[in-house]
């Protein structure tokens, strides 16, 4: 079950959620692969290390070879690597892919990326980390996506771009996948005794969007974690944090499981 993380606001911890839900869900048995099409490449440097994400063949790779024909391209699977946790592996990326969008755009490669997860039998789980821009790589994860995760960190900026950010969704779904669900909206970086994210958190609550009861709040033993290499799970396991991330994926499972999920209207 595809799942992206997508948010076209910047610093809203698209790369902490889903490496953090990934790793939850590697440290609970499932063979976890979190795909990397952000060119900061955050996701596969908190997963490798920065010195080992930057050796590593990945998305970069992997939608290179799309642009000339040739008998000998690796399936997708050749671009995935191992992390050092059990169960997890990650799909990286470097700063290059950037430079790839406006001919895979040019070339109509957008649905490679779906067709290629189409072949990755072997995961239980598929996070995709996403850039902060309504562009091809995002658009080509939702596509392949079932379900979109949506973080917000609470601000009057993050809530007007949030309308059209739920629009673009839309888009998709309508016009490319028609199994895209919105998951659910993330409240990260919560500040519990201020009054201005409450406020906001609730007024979005009151207009019926899907918001998830299970917020993340500001840590900085997040920024510590990213700087070891190690999500929460396996850096802090009994931090406040990490069972707020544990919630969250609680959360989500259950809903995976069958209680319903707000569509777009």
């Amino acid at each position: 079950m595809p799942r992206v993380v997508f948010n076209q606001k910047g610093g809203v911890g698209k790369s902490t959620i889903a490496c953090n839900l990934a790793a939850i869900s590697a440290s609970r048995g499932a063979r976890t692969l979190v795909i990397d099409l952000d060119p900061q490449g955050n996701s596969s440097q908190y997963l490798l290390g920065a010195d080992v994400a930057a050796e590593k063949e990945g998305t970069t790779e992997f939608f290179n070879q799309m642009l000339s024909f040739s008998l000998k391209a690796k399936k997708i699977e050749e671009f995935v690597h191992e992390t050092p946790f059990e169960n997890l592996y990650v799909l990286p990326a470097r700063h290059e892919l950037e430079t790839l969008q406006s001919k895979l755009e040019s070339k109509f490669k957008i649905y490679k990326l779906r067709d290629g997860i189409n072949e990755l039998k072997q995961f239980d789980e598929i996070f995709i980390d996403t850039p902060p821009a309504f562009n091809f790589f995002t658009q080509s994860a939702l596509i392949a996506a079932e379900r979109c995760l949506i973080p917000f960190d609470c601000d009057d900026f993050s809530r007007r771009a949030l309308y059209q950010l739920l629009a673009n969704v839309e888009e998709i779904r309508t016009d490319h996948n028609a199994k895209l669900i919105v998951e659910g909206i993330v409240i990260n970086q919560f500040q519990a005794r201020a009054s201005l994210p409450q406020r906001v958190v609730d007024e979005l609550i009151a207009e019926g969007l899907p918001v998830l009861s299970a917020y993340l709040s500001t840590s900085v033993k997040i920024r510590e974690s990213h700087e070891a290499a190690q999500p929460m799970v396996f850096f802090e396991p009994r931090h406040k944090l990490t069972e707020e991330f544990i919630a969250l994926f609680d959360e989500l499972d259950e809903k995976k499981k069958g209680k319903p999920i707000s569509r777009l209207q």
